[in-house]
């Protein structure tokens, strides 16, 4: 580019800025699956990228733990320990580096990590998902 054309250009201010990496791409919880509860088609796109998932932390499994679970309504009881509790069907297993202090069962929260799908079984709770988030963050 010319000398002339660049001046001209930045004068009228349409040079394309250099494009910035964006932040993690922010979904709810119900986009990642289809009704027939498979992997919907921004699911499958999304998969191996930094992700933020809207939702609400389900009481723990253990105390200093690095792994809860996100919900899109808030629960009050672990559905692990109350059997007649129906565990709903749109929910992420979360994993941070580091131990997590839980939050209220009823205060929203974004959760940014690498979306993984496919099953998956913890080996230290035995939790199976299909979906889940590693090297999570949450605010």
């Amino acid at each position: 580019m010319h000398r002339r054309t660049f001046l001209s250009l930045a004068a009228a201010g349409t040079l394309a800025a250099p494009r910035i990496a964006a932040a993690a791409e922010t979904i709810k919880l119900r986009e990642l699956y289809t009704k027939m509860e498979e992997f919907s088609d921004l699911a499958q796109a999304l998969a191996g990228q930094r992700v933020t998932v809207e939702g609400f932390m389900a009481p723990p499994l253990k105390a200093e733990s690095s792994f809860f679970v996100l919900t899109q309504r808030p629960m009050a009881t672990c559905p692990f320990c109350e059997s007649e509790t129906e565990w709903p069907s749109d929910i992420l297993a979360v994993y941070t580096k580091r131990v997590i202090d839980p939050t209220p069962f009823n205060v929203g929260i974004d959760t940014t990590g690498v979306l993984e799908l496919g099953t998956y079984t913890d080996p230290e709770t035995g939790f199976v998902s299909r979906v889940r988030l590693t090297d999570a963050t949450y605010s």
